[in-house]
């Protein structure tokens, strides 16, 4: 028996010692990637950003510079409007659509969750080219509703008045599936007793959703947050695409990305670039570290 027991303990070490190098490896990869491509270029935009075209020192100079830039101020409020418009509409539908899949869609729940994610599966260049030809009253399978509203070319559609709605509209389409299928996850996380016991006590759907699910998506909501903002600060593609579909129409400067590629590729001012790079990275880290105070991301229940 003893030496039973002894082999035993031995084979549960060994698979201890494999499962723990196995897990060094997974993260000693995923490090090594971080380094270099997520901190040595962080690195790098703020050397850039505090120095000149001939590796000088020049402090704040460059921000100051930037700031004082007449597109600085209009690409900052677009891309303001953009994330709240963004931020709200997948925080309310990608919840609302979790919960309506779980609770009441259960048995077509496996060909849901595909045509949820379906769209994520276009490259993003391929998603607006796609959202370009719906825009458009002349080309567009929905052009009666469209010059229903009075619209009746593609440059009405895509005024710089209606972008913000337009790019939410594109980024919920893309991105918000794989959002539904995490929350989905989540929602599949929480105990059955728990569900029960709010049953017993008389909760009816919509108070078992507001009282016991969505606190306890509470993490996974601010996670999508934090990433959600990070990627919407990040807009390019889009209105880049817009802007050369409308002829001109929206400026090549809309968005702080587009507005950065300007100083970088127009002016040849990659300091400046790099500039309004570490303006987006300083915005970003901010939200987001009062994102993960506020829902106590880190905090042990």
């Amino acid at each position: 028996m003893a030496v039973s027991l002894t082999s035993r303990g031995t084979r549960r070490k060994s698979i201890e010692r494999r499962g723990s190098r196995a897990g060094y490896a997974f993260v000693g990869a995923y490090t090594v990637m971080l380094v270099l491509f997520g901190l040595v270029p962080v690195g790098y935009a703020l050397w850039m950003s505090v120095t000149n075209s001939a590796g000088q020192l020049v402090g704040i100079g460059n921000f100051t510079r930037v700031v004082s830039d007449y597109r600085f101020g209009p690409a900052f409020a677009h891309i303001g409007v953009f994330l709240v418009e963004w931020l709200v509409t997948l925080m309310v539908l990608v919840v609302v659509l979790a919960l309506m899949l779980h609770a009441r869609l259960r048995r077509a729940s496996r060909g849901i969750r595909f045509l949820y994610y379906l769209p994520g599966a276009f490259a993003g260049a391929a998603s607006v080219l796609l959202w370009l030809i719906l825009l458009d009253p002349v080309a567009s399978p929905v052009g009666r509703l469209l010059r229903a509203f009075g619209w009746t070319s593609a440059n009405q559609v895509m005024s710089p008045g209606h972008l913000p709605v337009i790019f939410v509209v594109i980024a919920f389409w893309t991105g918000a599936g794989g959002w539904i299928l995490i929350m989905y996850g989540a929602l599949n996380g929480i105990p059955d007793e728990v569900l029960e016991a709010a049953r017993i006590d008389g909760a009816n759907v919509f108070q078992l959703a507001w009282h016991v699910q969505i606190p306890m998506l509470r993490r996974w909501i601010a996670y999508m947050l934090i990433l959600a903002f990070a990627g919407g600060t990040q807009l390019f593609v889009e209105p880049q695409l817009v802007g050369a579909a409308s002829g001109g129409q929206v400026s090549d400067s809309w968005s702080p990305n587009q507005l950065s590629y300007q100083f970088a590729f127009a002016a040849g001012d990659f300091n400046g670039a790099a500039a309004i790079a570490v303006y987006l990275l300083v915005i970003s880290l901010g939200c987001a570290a009062l994102v993960v105070f506020k829902a106590r991301l880190f905090n042990k229940d």
